[in-house]
């Protein structure tokens, strides 16, 4: 299926609009945001980003750049020489804090495209949380080290296999050189690696890399954290692919129980809340309730992974109803905490014809009572 047309660009940032690299007062050789290539336009917006050509112009706009285009001015402009020692130290104590600010927005935003399967949009994010971590803490530090595998598995997932194992080769590097990495890092960079080798066809190499991944995850966040359940989730996509469906369905099932059981308690806090504060709805923008509400990451992680497994359950030649219906509730829960009502009350229906066909029926009370809440809430909520 062909990839959706790009947005177009506002007015400014169009290539009419765009000034030839070579304008005005600057000095030095311009390059390409995205690729390095000497750039020939410039945002007409900021006038301080290049790009060889419109192309790479639409997909930064596209990824990242309408979101930091303002913020880069501050950054990107030299301070005034006539300053004080107290003045520069400030400046320059804000100039960090600003990158540091674009370091988390561009990375969040890489991860969610790649999370939503947006890798070619995920790219130009990744790149600039991996240049302005550069810039904050230097090129060999660990902090560059999310940046990489991010850029490893959007180049992977666009076909870009030879990019991202340097992108991989990089980050392992780093944390070969840095004997206090943390598991978190540690377990993140196996996944990559498992997914890399997969990639590849190497199955044997990618289980031995999950493997990895599930030991560390699970040692500092617990067997049953969504952590853990990503390693769950890859290891038995392999598994799969490899024609072993008793050992895969065993792992999609246990990465089924743990979405389902973080829902459930997700659900749970939002009735909580809104017992305690009967004048809300869970469409009200507060910081008590957003604070409790799945985060964009797990949002789009968890649509991801949880409709992956529904297709396989679905067309697995030997039906598994009572999993069917299990993956089809947490899907519904999900639904429901992201306020899209119409695909909730689908699957939750779903998932509640298919309980009734079942001999024990202890979950039947449970969706039973999602439909409710689902059912009690405006009509005009997507």
């Amino acid at each position: 299926m062909p990839a959706p047309s790009a947005p177009p660009l506002p007015p400014e940032c169009r290539l009419g609009n765009a000034a030839p690299a070579h304008g005005g007062a600057l000095e030095g050789p311009r390059r390409c945001e995205l690729c390095g290539a000497a750039a020939r336009l410039r945002c007409g917006r900021c006038r301080l980003t290049y790009y060889c050509d419109v192309d790479h112009q639409k997909a930064d706009w596209v990824s990242i750049h309408e979101r930091i285009c303002q913020l880069l001015i501050p950054i990107r402009t030299s301070l005034p020489f006539l300053l004080s020692e107290k003045e520069r130290k400030h400046g320059t104590e804000q100039l960090v804090k600003r990158q540091k600010y674009i370091i988390d927005l561009a990375y969040s935003t890489a991860q969610e495209f790649v999370l939503g399967g947006k890798h070619k949009e995920a790219i130009p994010a990744a790149l600039h949380a991996l240049r302005f971590s550069t810039e904050v803490y230097g090129s060999n530090s660990v902090q560059l080290v999310p940046a990489y595998l991010l850029l490893a598995e959007a180049s992977a997932g666009v076909g870009h296999l030879p990019q991202a194992s340097k992108y991989l080769s990089q980050a392992q590097w780093i944390v070969l050189r840095t004997p206090d990495c943390s598991v978190a890092v540690q377990y993140k960079l196996h996944r990559s690696l498992g997914l890399f080798c997969a990639a590849e066809g190497n199955f044997e190499q990618a289980l031995y890399h999950l493997a990895n991944d599930i030991y560390l995850a699970s040692s500092t966040f617990g067997l049953k954290s969504l952590e853990t359940s990503g390693g769950y989730f890859h290891m038995a996509n392999v598994f799969f692919r490899q024609n072993k469906m008793d050992i895969a369905n065993s792992l999609y099932a246990k990465v089924t129980d743990i979405w389902h059981a973080f829902l459930v308690k997700s659900v749970q806090a939002q009735e909580q809340i809104l017992k305690s504060r009967p004048e809300m709805s869970p469409f009200t923008e507060d910081k008590e309730v957003s604070e409790d509400h799945i985060t964009e990451a797990q949002q789009a992680e968890a649509i991801r992974v949880l409709n992956a497994v529904l297709g396989i359950r679905e067309q697995a030649p030997k039906q598994q109803p009572g999993e069917t219906a299990r993956v089809l509730h947490a899907l519904a829960m999900l639904y429901y905490l992201v306020m899209d009502l119409s695909k909730a009350r689908e699957v939750g229906m779903k998932a509640f014809d298919l309980l009734k066909q079942l001999p024990q029926q202890e979950s039947l009370e449970a969706v039973g009572h999602l439909l409710k809440l689902i059912n009690s809430k405006p009509s005009d909520a997507k």
